[in-house]
Order: C-alpha cells, then sequence, then structure tokens
C-alpha cells in the first residue's frame, strides 16, 4: 500500500462497514462514516507508520480492489508475539471473486515467514458472512468475546484464530 492508495482504501473500508455492518450497528452511525475524514484519518497514520503494521492492497487492473491490514496481536496496550489481522475489506461490488482469500492468504503467509505461530482476528458476532469466510480458511472461535459501544449500542465481537505453520 502506498500513500496514495488511502483514499481508496478508506472508501472501500467505509462502503464495507456500510453493507456489512447493517442492522448490527446503528444505522445512523453508518450513515454518518465519511470517506474523507477516514482517508484523512489513514494517511496521517500512514505518514506516522512504524512499520509495526502491514498495509496490503490489492488491485485489478491498476485499480485498488481490496486492502487487509496485520502486525502483531494486541493484548490490551502490550503487543505479543503472535499476529492479529486488523483489518480485511474488498470492494462491494466485487466480494466473491477471490481478493479476500488473496488477501487473508497473504497476510497469514507474511505473519508465518516473521515467525509467528498463531493468528488472531476479531469479528462482529452477527457477521455471519465474516465468520463463514474465516471458518473456510482455517480460522476457529476460541471463546474470547468482547462487547465494543457503537452510539450507545453494544456490538458484541468474538476471536477468532488459527495456528500458523512454523
Amino acid at each position: 500500500m502506498t500513500l496514495a492508495d488511502c483514499d481508496r482504501v478508506s472508501e472501500i473500508r467505509v462502503h464495507g462497514w456500510q453493507r456489512a455492518y447493517r442492522g448490527l450497528m446503528p444505522q445512523s452511525y453508518l450513515d454518518a462514516l465519511s470517506v474523507s475524514e477516514d482517508a484523512e484519518r489513514r494517511r496521517g497514520w500512514f505518514a506516522r507508520g512504524d512499520g509495526s503494521v502491514v498495509n496490503l492492497v490489492a488491485e485489478s487492473d491498476g485499480e485498488v480492489v481490496g486492502w487487509a491490514a496485520h502486525g502483531a496481536y494486541r493484548d490490551g496496550e502490550v503487543r505479543t508475539a503472535d499476529a492479529e489481522l486488523y483489518a480485511i475489506y474488498v470492494d462491494p461490488a466485487r466480494l466473491g471473486g477471490g481478493i479476500g482469500q488473496a488477501l487473508l492468504a497473504e497476510s497469514v503467509r507474511q505473519s508465518t515467514a516473521a515467525g509467528r505461530r498463531r493468528m488472531y482476528l476479531w469479528v462482529v458476532e452477527g457477521n455471519t458472512a465474516a465468520r463463514r469466510f474465516y471458518e473456510r480458511a482455517g480460522f476457529h472461535a476460541d471463546g474470547a468475546e468482547e462487547p465494543f459501544e457503537v452510539d450507545g449500542t453494544k456490538v458484541p465481537e468474538v476471536r477468532y484464530t488459527r495456528r500458523l505453520a512454523p
């Protein structure tokens, strides 16, 4: 990912949230998400990046069509020796075409090459499509749950994990 990709990544991320989380969090929150504000934040993070977060993009015919980010697992404020998939989003018009699988496979490959033995991720409990996607890729819910709050509504997340080959 380059700095020039931030606008398109934010567009994919915001539209992905609006599609995936419809009915799972307040619609007023989803409607208020701003691509331009997200892109501004993303450019700031990108500029300050220390290399601890790996941002990947998938392209088709020169256009960014998906994005994933991974790095060290965050146990509170502590970074551990395990990996975490922080985010993965595909242009909603391109879902089902293998883009997400390719991004996830590359995140797993890079994490394994970095010597990480396990990868974690958090997924909204009610996002059954995402849960099936991760389960098909060898991840499983490990029993950990963590709610976060969106405009006064608790949105439960479940943690998934997968062992990485040594």
